[in-house]
């Protein structure tokens, strides 16, 4: 779409190709962010999946942490997936030695809640802000939301109660992969939000 605002995902590891080629089929112009100058050129920020330790340290060395935590400070729309819920929670469990998160989700995440790789599951979600249809989800050693806190809100659980969608404000925290089973309407929320901004 012409003029439609720039789209970050940050690229220090993870699944970034399959969001951004998401992004781009819905009109969205998205750029790799690696750098500082290359975040302050975009108006929302995909986090993706990974491995959460590795992309808080790759942000520090590439000096991204502090300018992700600013903008999300400044209400930057920001997207996480998987590893990126655990870098958007305010506290995380089973996090390694020396772990951080960028924070601003008022939830504490748990890592790897969900077992080994070899124990990935897909799973159909009630998502009532998304519409009727239901989301299908694919949950690859993903995180899960102990506890949420007055600012959050739960968008969507597991029928044992677990919560795997949370939203505050401008950012969307997911434990599941939506970009791997093409699942667009959380990608379409958080391109609204940026628009909502611009």
């Amino acid at each position: 779409m012409a003029g439609s605002p720039k789209v970050g995902v940050l690229a220090l590891q993870g699944d970034v190709r399959e969001h951004a080629a998401l992004l781009a089929g819905l009109g969205a112009d998205v750029a790799p962010v690696r750098r500082p100058e290359e975040l302050e050129a975009v108006s929302g920020l995909v986090i993706p999946g990974g491995e959460s330790s590795v992309i808080d340290k790759l942000s520090r060395i590439f000096g991204l942490q502090e300018p992700i935590r600013a903008a999300i400070g400044r209400g930057m729309p920001m997207l996480g997936t998987c590893a990126g819920l655990i870098l958007l929670a305010d506290e995380v469990v089973d996090a390694i030695e020396g772990q951080e998160s960028f924070g601003g989700l008022d939830v504490v995440v748990r890592r790897n809640a969900f077992g080994r790789q070899v124990e990935s599951f897909e799973a159909e979600l009630d998502v009532p802000e998304l519409g009727q249809a239901p989301v299908k989800a694919a949950f690859i050693r993903g995180p899960v939301v102990e506890s949420v806190g007055s600012a959050a809100s739960v968008l969507s659980a597991l029928p044992d109660g677990r919560v795997v969608a949370v939203e505050q404000g401008n950012l969307l925290g997911l434990s599941f992969h939506p970009e791997i089973t093409g699942e667009t309407r959380f990608h379409s929320r958080f391109l609204d939000r940026i628009t909502a901004r611009a």
